[in-house]
């Protein structure tokens, strides 16, 4: 199943420099780890936003939640989800 996820993050300001940056390189490990295995297909940044849209592979809506609620960033996100269907009008015989 194909989703379409819009992130939205808003770190605390108060947030100790610290603490933001070791919650960032554990969210880039956790993502990284995510699209070597398939699941996070696509990432790209929103310009000018601490934003991306992401596509995302899974078997099922509870995977993708618990993905999603695995992001160690995930606290601090807003998050928009759309599932994705194949469209008959398409000239690929697959998602590519």
């Amino acid at each position: 199943m194909l989703f379409q996820v819009r992130m939205d993050v808003n770190i605390p300001l108060d947030m100790p420099v610290e603490t933001a940056t070791e919650i960032k390189a554990r969210e880039k490990a956790y993502s990284q780890e995510l699209q070597r295995q398939g699941k996070w297909r696509h990432i790209w940044r929103i310009t000018g936003q601490y934003s991306n849209i992401s596509i995302f592979d899974v078997e099922s809506n509870e995977e993708l939640h618990n993905i999603l609620q695995g992001l160690p960033l995930y606290p601090y996100m807003n998050m928009e989800v759309m599932a994705l269907n194949r469209h008959p009008s398409s000239v690929r015989e697959d998602d590519s």
